[in-house]
């Protein structure tokens, strides 16, 4: 007896065996006494007893937030009278988006800066014309207003099609962000 208890102690106690085994046991022994002395287990209680009516968390007569629940067409976009229209800036920067192949850096950020923000001509500095993607235009542009200062405008070109955002300073509609999706 007294080499298993000395087996016990120095060997099996001291592993992570066993280590997890005293553990295990003081758990389900937790367990077996918290059962024991918790009396019967009334079923109407907890998870059984089912709400008659769905449980909300939003105020009914509060009305709609979502995106795709709104029946009301996106605002138009606001033009200031004598301004070029975002169809017409979109297009007049796709046009000189594509004649940067073949010309100097300097030329072509020259035809691109008045029709763009001073956050994406900073952006578009040291950038190289020739990498300009695409040859010509092959479509009209498509307007996505988001709001009446913001819009989405999609230019399907002869191999992908350039999505310009474009916003509103003072009064002037000017590209800010250029992306290319290739097909």
């Amino acid at each position: 007896m007294g080499r298993a208890l000395e087996f016990l102690v120095t060997r099996v106690l001291r592993s992570r065996l066993g280590v997890a085994l005293v553990i295990a046991a003081l758990v389900f022994g937790v367990i077996g006494a918290a059962r024991l002395f918790s009396g019967p287990i009334d079923p109407t209680a907890g998870l059984s007893n089912r709400p008659r009516e769905p449980i909300s968390t939003v105020d009914p007569e509060a009305g709609d937030d979502g995106v795709l629940a709104s029946s009301a067409p996106p605002p138009s976009p606001k033009t200031r009278p004598g301004e070029l229209t975002p169809e017409q800036t979109a297009g007049r920067f796709t046009t000189a988006w594509l004649t940067g192949p073949g010309s100097s850096g300097e030329d072509w950020q020259s035809r691109l800066r008045p029709l763009s923000t001073s956050a994406l001509t900073e952006k578009l500095t040291g950038a190289d014309p020739e990498s300009v993607p695409a040859r010509r235009v092959a479509g009209q542009v498509t307007l996505r207003p988001r709001t009446e200062s913001f819009v989405e405008a999609l230019v399907p070109l002869d191999n992908g099609r350039l999505r310009l955002e474009l916003v509103v300073s003072d009064g002037r509609w000017l590209v800010d962000v250029v992306d290319w999706e290739r097909q």
